[in-house]
């Protein structure tokens, strides 16, 4: 059989009359750029995080742009984050002339380490904002994050790009930070027709600083107090994504049965820990560990960590299995980033995860028998 890593095509059939309703309402209106659509999501995303506001803006990536914008991070400053991201994390923070200050991740569950976090957080007096990032749809752990950024006065960002709906000890990620970031570029678990963002805040200084920034800082309009830019979210992206959202608690649970049907047919096979540990697995492949007690995964992506991958990923081509790497190589290791002086060997948690991790498919509308398809085709490989 064929298993891709996503099939968007099931989900917009599951959709598509909800979706041209709120399209043709659009069109109708002739209004794209923010207006009622958006302040419409605004107001249902900003409920659904457990957020006091929402501001629609253009992409996670400028949603991240946006937030530290909005808490004045500029040259001189520093910004303690996570080596294993997607590059707009990093990216954002060099954009504004800020350092990023890299530490370590968690070898279970990949996140941002919370101890050497808080740590930098501590030592380092440039220090200005702090950015874990909830990897694959895992909250970080954050308490002594929290602990450490408020002793400091340090503005936390979540990057929750991966992570809509995702809880840590009962609180959605996006609310438990100054500033949440979410995308809904079209692979998310809520998913636009394009690029698309959000930040979400309780602090109603930082929820209007935000709305000024997204319109190239204008307030009222052509009288320019700071420099923003153009991060406005189109009506068309609000429009598919309030269609959607509704099914999203849906699409979630699906995704989360399906990472229960990976672990017991990794179990069943005998060929994985517990551990996200590669190194000291039980078995050749070792598994992302389930949520703790209070904390809601919502499976963005289902990453294991697997030896001799990249022939793995050979076999499971020639089995029509279509996976992902995240990521294959670290930030700190890219060449823009050379000149932050990181080496080789900085930071070697993130480096092995670069070098043996790898997302199965996890989506909602699995077919019957794919994940027991996938875990037979990964056993064959590691049998042979």
């Amino acid at each position: 059989m064929k298993v891709p890593l996503l099939d968007l095509k099931q989900q917009f059939a599951a959709v598509e009359a909800d979706v041209r309703r709120e399209l043709d309402e659009v069109f109708a209106s002739q209004h794209f750029i923010l207006g009622p659509k958006v302040e419409r999501l605004e107001a249902e995303l900003a409920k659904y995080c457990g957020a006091r506001f929402a501001v629609g803006v253009s992409s996670g990536s400028d949603a991240l742009l946006a937030a530290l914008m909005a808490l004045g991070v500029g040259a001189g400053d520093e910004v303690v984050t996570t080596p294993y991201t997607f590059f707009a994390t990093c990216g954002a923070i060099a954009r504004l002339g800020a350092r990023p200050v890299l530490v370590d991740v968690d070898a279970r569950t990949l996140n941002l380490d919370a101890e050497g976090a808080a740590r930098a957080i501590a030592s380092r007096p440039r220090v200005k904002a702090v950015m874990p990032v909830h990897l694959f749809g895992r909250c970080a752990e954050l308490a002594p994050i929290v602990e450490a950024a408020r002793a400091r006065r340090v503005a936390i960002i979540e990057d929750a790009a991966q992570a809509l709906g995702a809880e840590y000890r009962g609180r959605r990620a996006g609310s438990l930070g100054a500033i949440g970031c979410f995308s809904f570029f079209p692979s998310k678990n809520l998913g636009a027709f394009g690029d698309g963002g959000l930040c979400t805040t309780d602090d109603p200084a930082l929820a209007d600083r935000l709305r000024v920034l997204r319109s190239h800082g204008s307030s009222p309009k052509y009288f320019h107090k700071i420099v923003g830019a153009n991060f406005r979210l189109d009506a068309v992206q609000a429009a598919v994504l309030l269609a959607k959202l509704p099914r999203l608690d849906g699409w979630t649970a699906a995704r989360a049965a399906n990472a229960a049907a990976y672990r017991a047919a990794f179990a069943r096979a005998g060929l994985a820990s517990e551990s996200n540990e590669s190194r000291e697995s039980n078995g050749p492949v070792a598994l992302p560990p389930a949520p703790a007690d209070g904390d809601r995964h919502v499976w963005n992506q289902f990453v294991i960590r697997a030896p001799r991958r990249d022939a793995l990923i050979d076999h499971l081509r020639r089995a029509e299995i279509q996976t992902e790497i995240y990521y294959p190589r670290p930030m700190h290791l890219q060449e823009c980033f050379a000149d932050l002086g990181y080496r080789e060997g900085d930071f070697p948690v993130a480096e092995a995860a670069a070098r043996d991790s790898l997302a199965l498919p996890v989506y909602p509308e699995l077919p019957a028998g794919a994940i027991d398809y996938v875990v037979t085709a990964i056993a064959d490989f590691y049998r042979a």
